[in-house]
């Protein structure tokens, strides 16, 4: 029953409702931006009613299932694992696009909902509306990039725990938040490195001139 479960909320989470809401409006979002096929792209390759569409479907896919395979008693405690992570796979490699897909930001706020009764999703949406409120204060008023984004949402989900911790969470959700983190990892790992080599890379680079210019 497990892997049937397993399969049934993978393929939801498969299920690319934003690249295909774009194709209806004759848009590949793929060839927007940073070419992710979510709902961030919908939104500036169609516009808000659109992408809040895509927003919307893919945090249902995400919450959804999770939450009528819940209630109904078919998956508790560390069965939840497995089955709640599904979607977040289905999503971040999709069958549909040759296992490739998109940064599940939204599907993971599906599954956070469904899981604890939006009470960690609300956590991580505090938490990312504080880091978007000190970037822009730093920022004055600049324009934040697409990697910096990608570091919000990835520092975010690692803060994550400390609330999990505070509120006596279910030991469980650990192993949830453990498997949600790395795969937004993975998905932001190219971003987060040219935010890496933007910010220290002149600095290495320099400390290994002034190394050479010693040992000369």
């Amino acid at each position: 029953m497990l892997v049937l479960l397993f399969i049934i909320e993978f393929l939801c989470g498969a299920m690319m409702f934003s690249y295909w809401l774009g194709l209806l409006a004759n848009k590949d979002i793929r060839a927007v931006g940073d070419g992710n096929p979510g709902a961030f792209n919908l939104i500036k390759s169609t516009g808000i009613k659109l992408g809040l569409a895509g927003v919307f479907l893919d945090f249902i896919k995400g919450y959804f299932p999770l939450v009528l395979f819940i209630q109904g008693g078919y998956v508790k405690g560390m069965e939840i694992v497995p089955v709640a992570i599904a979607p977040v796979l289905g999503h971040a490699f999709s069958p549909f696009l040759g296992f490739k897909g998109g940064k599940a930001i939204a599907v993971s706020f599906g599954i956070w909902s469904a899981a604890t009764k939006f009470k960690v999703s609300i956590a991580y949406a505090v938490i990312l509306a504080l880091m978007q409120l000190i970037v822009k204060a730093v920022k004055r008023g600049k324009p934040v990039s697409t990697e910096v984004d990608a570091f919000m949402v990835v520092t975010g989900m690692a803060v994550l725990p400390v609330y999990l911790l505070a509120s006596d969470s279910p030991g469980y959700l650990v192993y949830l938040w453990l498997a949600n983190f790395l795969i937004m990892s993975y998905k932001n790992k190219d971003k987060l490195y040219r935010l890496y080599k933007a910010r220290f890379g002149k600095q290495v680079e320099n400390e290994d001139s002034s190394s050479l210019g010693m040992s000369g």
